[in-house]
C-alpha cells in the first residue's frame, strides 16, 4: 500500500498534497495524462516526413491522427468503468504497457498498415491510462482545497499538452526525424511504469466475472465506436449521405439498446443514475462546445502563421508557448476560486473572456504580424480557456461516489475525442491538413467565418455552464 492510501486509511487529516508522497503522485498523474493529450496533435507537423517515408496515400495520412482518436475516444468509457471494477493502478499500469509497446512499434514501422495499427493500439492504451489517472486523483486528495489544486494541475497540463504538442512535434520531426515522435514515448511510459508501482497502491474491488455486463460492454463500445468513426468522416463524404445518415442511426440504436441494457442490468458498466449528480451532464456539454471553440481557432492559427506571416513549423509551435504559460496560470488561480464562488461563475467569466479573444483575433488583417495581432487574443483566449477547462473537470467530479470515479472520464469520451474535429471541419472552407504545405484557406482576412464559429461555441458554453 502506498503513503497516500496509508494516510486515508488512518483518517489522517492532513494534505496529502503537502507530503512529497503526494506531490509525486501528483506529478506522475499529471504525466500520464500530458502522455493522452499530446500524442492526439504531435503527429501534424510529422504529417510530410511519415507520408515521404512510408509511401502514404493522402486518404491513409489522416489515420494516423484519426485511428488515435478513433480508439480513444470509443474506448474510454470502457477504461473508466475497468478502472472501478478492477483496480485503477492494475488499469493504469495496462494502459502504460500498451501505450510503450504501440509507440515503439509506430516509431519502427516500415509500412503504413503496421503505423496506422499501432496507433489504433495506441488510443486503446490511451483509453486505459486516461480515466484511471483521473479517478486515482480523485481518490487520493480529498475533497476541498487539496482537489480543488490537484485538478487545476491536472488542467493546467491538459492545455499546455494540447498546447505543446505542435511544437515538440516540430522540434523532433525537423531535429532527430518523425520516429522520435513515437518514440519519446517509450521512457516515459517506462518511468511512469515505474513510479505508478511505488507511488500508488495495488489494491483492487474483486467483482466476480459473472457480474460483468458484457452486454452493456459490447453495445456501448461498439456504439461509441461507430459514433465517433462517423463523426470523424463525415466532414469527407458529407453528412447528408446515405453513408452517414447509416451510420449515424447505427450508432444512435446501439447507444439505445446500451441504454436499455443499463436500465435493466443488476451490475449496469455505466449505471445511468450517475447522470442524477449536479453537473455532470451540464459539463460534458460545456466540454463538448469549449473543445470545438478552442481547437478550430488552434488550427487555422496555424495555418495563418505558417502560410501568412511564414513562421517554420518550430516558430508556429514556439508561438503557442505563451498559450501554455496562461493556460497554466488560469488553472491554478482558477482552483482556487471555487471554494469561495463556484465553478459556474468560473466557468462562465472564463467562456467570455475566450470569446472575446476570439472575437479579437477574427479581426486579424492579412497583412498582420505576430505581437500586435496575434499575441494579445490568444492570451485571453488561453486564460479563457484555462478556467473552462478547470471548471468543467471539477464539476464533473464533484459528488460522484468513490467506487464511480471512472465514470466521469469515460463520460467525456465523445466530448473529448470528437469536440475539436467538429469545431474544425465545421467550419466554412475548412479542409484536413495538406501533407506537403498544409495550405489554408485563401487569404484570410479580418472576418473569416471560422473564428465567427468559435466565437458562437464559446458564446455557447456560458448558457451550458455547470449549475453549481
Amino acid at each position: 500500500m502506498s503513503v497516500v492510501d496509508a494516510e486515508a486509511d488512518t483518517g489522517d487529516q492532513r494534505s496529502v498534497l503537502r507530503t512529497r508522497v503526494g506531490l509525486l503522485t501528483l506529478l506522475l498523474l499529471c504525466g500520464v495524462q500530458f502522455l493522452d493529450v499530446v500524442d492526439a496533435s504531435i503527429t501534424n507537423v510529422a504529417f510530410p516526413s511519415i507520408q515521404h517515408a512510408l509511401h502514404f496515400s493522402q486518404q491513409n495520412l489522416q489515420w494516423v491522427a484519426s485511428g488515435y482518436l478513433l480508439t480513444y475516444g470509443g474506448l474510454l468509457l470502457l477504461g473508466g468503468r475497468f478502472a472501478d471494477l478492477l483496480g485503477r493502478r492494475r488499469v493504469l499500469v495496462a494502459g502504460l504497457v500498451v501505450f510503450g509497446a504501440c509507440s515503439l512499434a509506430a516509431g519502427l514501422a516500415q509500412s503504413e498498415g503496421v503505423l496506422i495499427t499501432a496507433r489504433l493500439a495506441q488510443g486503446v492504451g490511451a483509453a486505459l491510462m486516461a480515466p484511471a489517472a483521473l479517478s486515482i486523483l480523485t481518490t487520493t486528495f480529498r475533497e476541498g482545497a487539496d482537489r480543488n489544486t490537484a485538478l487545476g494541475v491536472w488542467g493546467a497540463v491538459s492545455g499546455v499538452a494540447a498546447a505543446a504538442g505542435v511544437f515538440l512535434g516540430g522540434v523532433l520531426s525537423e531535429g532527430p526525424g518523425w520516429r522520435w515522435v513515437f518514440y519519446v514515448n517509450v521512457p516515459i511510459s517506462l518511468l511512469a511504469l515505474g513510479a505508478s508501482f511505488r507511488l500508488l497502491s495495488g489494491a483492487r474491488r474483486r467483482a466476480p466475472l459473472t457480474d460483468f455486463d458484457t452486454p452493456g460492454a459490447l453495445l456501448g463500445t461498439g456504439g461509441m465506436l461507430l459514433l465517433v468513426y462517423t463523426l470523424i468522416n463525415a466532414p469527407d463524404v458529407g453528412w447528408g449521405t446515405t453513408r452517414t445518415i447509416v451510420l449515424l442511426a447505427t450508432a444512435v440504436a446501439l447507444l439505445a439498446a446500451f441504454a436499455v441494457n443499463e436500465l435493466r442490468s443488476r451490475n449496469p458498466l455505466m449505471p445511468l443514475s450517475i447522470f442524477r449528480v449536479k453537473g455532470l451532464a451540464a459539463a460534458d456539454a460545456t466540454w463538448l462546445i469549449g473543445i470545438a471553440g478552442f481547437f478550430a481557432m488552434f488550427f487555422f492559427l496555424t495555418l495563418y502563421m505558417q502560410e501568412v506571416l511564414g513562421f517554420s513549423p518550430i516558430q508556429a509551435g514556439a508561438a503557442y508557448l505563451p498559450v501554455t504559460f496562461c493556460l497554466a496560470i488560469a488553472s491554478g488561480v482558477s482552483s482556487q476560486l471555487f471554494a469561495r464562488i463556484g465553478t459556474r461563475p468560473v466557468i462562465v467569466g472564463g467562456a467570455l473572456l475566450s470569446a472575446a479573444g476570439i472575437y479579437f483575433l477574427s479581426r486579424i488583417p492579412v497583412d498582420g504580424s505576430y505581437v500586435p495581432d496575434v499575441l494579445p487574443g490568444l492570451v485571453m483566449m488561453a486564460v479563457g480557456f484555462g478556467a473552462v477547462f478547470v471548471g468543467v473537470t471539477t464539476a464533473a467530479n464533484a459528488g460522484v461516489p468513490p467506487t464511480r470515479r471512472g465514470l466521469p472520464p469515460g463520460c467525456s469520451a465523445l466530448p473529448s475525442s470528437s469536440g475539436w474535429r467538429w469545431g474544425w471541419r465545421s467550419c466554412p472552407q475548412s479542409r484536413p491538413p495538406a501533407p506537403k504545405t498544409c495550405s489554408p484557406p485563401t487569404r484570410p482576412g479580418p472576418r473569416r467565418s471560422p473564428p465567427a464559429t468559435s466565437v458562437r461555441s464559446s458564446s455557447a458554453v456560458c448558457s451550458c455552464s455547470s449549475p453549481r
